[in-house]
């Protein structure tokens, strides 16, 4: 198998090339105009020809892949309709590999990793924290690497924290001015975090890679499918995590150069979320990511509604292109139109900018990467019917399949070895202990020397009584001295309470 097939064009097969997968993607289109079907076919088709993909299931349709089309479905007679009129032959039904993640651990294998994997950048996205609040969480994160304390979890980072503003004077001479304005801030964003459920994601077992890009006996690639139903309300969260996983693929996987098939394909749905909002930091970070990844056998693509979406130096890096139907209701909109016919190698033979707004359901315009790299005259083209099922499963269904996979309870458990926040329990034990110690002794020190001074003080007055009586100047000195031995006491015993206080 050397391509998978997308559609048909006037009679012609359009085809995505595998030996050009890796180099990127876009599916785009308004919404209802069929993306989603397509990604579904794509994921389908590279998973067919032996190649792992990862997709986010946005809206829960996707979970459908994990089990065949049904002919007793309403739609089989225009699936069937639709195979014949492009010329599909021997279309059948058939279900796709399927493995089902889960950030939270509800709806598929849980999905981890530690806080040391995630990094101060992608973390402070997470948070959304300003520049200044940044800084302090990189400051954490170094004083974690220069003390060799292990951040695995929530807790371990919790910890860290309030050991940072603990020491916060002496760390601003050495790392920078440490505010306890931004280590607050962080803290809440922590608890807010947490609240939302997805303290569970930082920990272990952390996600090993090589369990996402697995080919079964009969040689088809994984489809892994992690359920974004819950995470994508927090469309920042969801997009970073995305992302984290994607600089996870490029960390650790070596260079194989442009290979015959792509080693992973990895689908990255609403897109925009990705770029909105995001720091410059991090925009070349997303660039750099995609234009060296592919060298490593790892396609992108990505799925949004309008391709300007996608920032530019991103959007040139994405030679195969699917877009579906676009409305240009506004000048805003016909802008967004033209540009996006303005990417195509044009067609003499219809105006790419007006077929655009034309395009039925299940209909795109299709541009791919020829043999030499080159980028194909665009094809109004109608999309090939899925052979899994469109729409997703039940929940007995998803559990059903979650119970068989090859991965089952190896990451259900999670683990809780020493790590920061131990150490720095340990560490505050001790200093305690040590603080309480010295105390102690300081209390039985003063109590000494104060039982001696009370000693000296009654030998004084006993001598003092048995000398000879003296006149009246003398009987005055006597009560002076009195006093002044009395407050000389009094002060004593204020020392000593001061002291046991502390």
């Amino acid at each position: 198998m050397d391509d998978i097939f997308i559609g048909g064009a006037d009679g012609a097969a359009q085809s995505l090339l595998l030996k050009r997968a890796n180099r990127h993607g876009l599916i785009a289109g308004a919404t209802g105009t069929g993306k989603t079907v397509t990604l579904q076919i794509l994921a389908q088709g590279f998973a067919d020809a032996g190649v792992p993909v990862f997709v986010a299931d946005v809206k829960g349709d996707l979970s459908g892949m994990a089990a065949a089309g049904s002919e007793s479905a309403k739609l089989h007679p225009k699936l069937v309709s639709r195979a014949e009129t492009i010329g599909l032959e021997n279309y059948t039904y058939a279900s796709a590999p399927c493995v089902f993640w889960d950030v939270f651990g509800s709806r598929g294998h849980p999905l981890r990793t530690t806080v040391s994997e995630m990094g101060p950048l992608l973390l402070s996205r997470m948070l959304d924290l300003n520049d200044t609040q940044e800084g302090v969480l990189n400051v954490a994160f170094q004083l974690a690497e220069d003390e060799n304390l292990l951040l695995l979890d929530l807790k371990d980072l919790r910890s860290l924290l309030v050991h940072v503003s603990e020491r916060r004077a002496e760390l601003s001479q050495t790392y920078g001015n440490v505010a306890p304005a931004s280590i607050g801030a962080i803290q809440r964003r922590l608890l807010v975090l947490t609240r939302e459920g997805l303290e569970n994601f930082f920990g272990e077992p952390a996600l090993d890679l090589n369990d996402m890009m697995r080919t079964g006996t009969d040689g088809r690639g994984q489809v892994n499918i992690m359920d974004a139903t819950r995470i994508i309300q927090n469309p920042t969260l969801y997009s970073t995590f995305l992302l984290w996983l994607l600089s996870e693929l490029f960390e650790e996987l070596p260079e194989i150069g442009d290979p015959d098939k792509p080693r992973l394909v990895f689908f990255f749905d609403e897109a925009h979320l990705l770029f909105d909002r995001a720091p410059r930091a991090l925009l070349d970070k997303v660039e750099q990511t995609v234009k060296l990844i592919r060298s490593k056998g790892v396609g992108v693509y990505f799925v949004t509604q309008n391709p300007r979406d996608v920032p530019e130096p991103v959007l040139a890096q994405l030679g195969n292109r699917i877009q579906h139907a676009l409305r240009a209701y506004t000048p805003n909109e016909r802008r967004a139109v033209k540009a996006a016919a303005d990417s195509f190698r044009p067609n003499p033979d219809f105006d790419t900018e007006d077929t655009i707004t034309l395009l039925g359901v299940g209909e795109a315009l299709v541009s791919t990467l020829d043999e030499k790299g080159r980028p194909s005259v665009v094809q109004r083209t109608l999309i090939r019917p899925p052979a899994s099922r469109m729409g997703p499963l039940t929940d007995a269904e998803r559990a059903e399949v979650i119970s068989t996979s090859v991965i089952f309870g190896r990451y259900d458990t999670g683990l809780d070895r020493e790590s920061a926040y131990e150490s720095l329990e340990r560490r505050t034990e001790t200093r305690l202990r040590e603080e309480r110690e010295s105390a102690e002794r300081e209390a039985r020190e003063d109590e000494r020397e104060a039982a001696e001074k009370a000693r000296n003080s009654r030998s004084s007055r006993s001598r003092r009584s048995r000398a000879p009586r003296r006149g009246s100047t003398g009987a005055m000195v006597t009560s002076v001295l009195r006093q002044s031995s009395t407050v000389l006491v009094r002060e004593l015993v204020r020392g000593i309470f001061g002291s046991l206080r502390r």
